[in-house]
């Protein structure tokens, strides 16, 4: 039995988008094709010619495949960029990680750089409500595709999930779901991914921390001193796994009362400022207790997409990381 040209051309149509042409199909088997790889890395033509390959060779009747590559003369493209992450991470949950999280990723979107932004809060995901996405996230060609909302890309399992529902999932699962979540979506070419981490000091941590490498950290605390003591674990996990820290942020540091316009510290104040000092790491700038931050927070509409001052201490944050990063 011989392979005919239509049968060949159908497979070629399931998985080379387009590109083959010139078929051609001796008597013996043999089948002749000419494939384009305009545009693709080096790595992405090899895997297409493999597939096509054992697309036609799966054909009953085919003994044998030839196939010319064809590409526009030119700079061959480059390879992608590796994605660059910045680790938002507290050593405890309840200090405002995912808000200083999608907001730093907005403040440093406003500066012009092109920003992701990943919830890996695998159990408990907040980005969703902090920027009131809560669509499911689309899948296209095998890529999940993050939302664009206030400058950005972000991604959250929260989009995959259904609301409410409890994530059972043991520690390697989770740590799987992460690494697909940086590696298989439609990230773009970023300029930074930053991802808010979970807290504590477990699998999805480490595996953030030696797998994915991040190219530095920022640790989120109150100014007391039990955050403190959690926060010193984040930093201490991040420097054994080789994670440059670039400094410490201190949320919720001061309350200025919108009635009588008197300042207080529910939390204490000056404790990370001055346990950054201690450790050796830079302090990247405090956010207050403002009521207008959590309104805003709870309505989706990060303060940072805004002005005013509360914008003004997220750019602030945003100038101190892009510093830190040279970017």
């Amino acid at each position: 039995m011989t392979v005919d040209r239509d049968q060949v051309a159908q497979a070629l149509d399931k998985v080379a988008a387009g590109r083959a042409s010139g078929i051609a199909v001796r008597p013996d088997g043999n089948v002749g094709l000419v494939l384009a790889v305009d545009g693709l890395v080096p790595a992405a033509v090899t895997k297409l010619l493999g597939t096509v390959e054992i697309a036609v060779r799966a054909l009953p009747g085919v003994t044998g495949v030839r196939i010319i590559q064809t590409a526009e003369r030119g700079t061959p493209p480059a390879e992608p960029r590796p994605i660059r992450i910045l680790a938002v991470a507290s050593g405890k949950g309840g200090v405002g990680k995912s808000t200083i999280s999608v907001n730093l990723a907005v403040a440093l979107a406003r500066r012009g750089l092109k920003i992701g932004l990943l919830d890996a809060d695998i159990y408990g995901p907040s980005i969703p409500t902090l920027i009131d996405r809560h669509e499911r996230a689309e899948l296209v060609g095998n890529r999940l595709q993050p939302v664009d909302v206030f400058g950005i890309k972000a991604l959250s399992m929260g989009m995959m999930t259904d609301p409410g529902k409890a994530i059972i999932w043991r520690g390697p699962m989770a740590s799987s779901a992460l690494t697909q979540m940086v590696e298989l979506a439609d990230w773009g070419d970023p300029d930074l991914l930053v991802v808010d981490m979970p807290p504590g000091t477990g699998d999805i941590q480490l595996t953030m921390a030696q797998k994915l490498k991040p190219v530095g950290a920022v640790i989120v605390s109150t100014p007391q001193d039990l955050a403190l003591i959690d926060a010193r674990r984040a930093i201490s996990m991040f420097e054994q796994s080789h994670v440059p820290v670039l400094g410490i942020i201190e949320n919720m540091g001061s309350y200025v009362c919108p009635d009588c316009g008197g300042t207080s510290h529910p939390f204490g104040h000056g404790g990370a400022e001055a346990e950054a000092e201690e450790l050796g790491v830079p302090f990247l700038g405090r956010i207050p207790l403002a009521i207008a931050i959590r309104e805003a927070s709870d309505a989706g509409r990060p303060p940072a997409s805004g002005d005013g001052p509360d914008a003004a201490a997220f750019k602030a944050l945003a100038t101190a990381v892009a510093t830190a990063l040279r970017l």
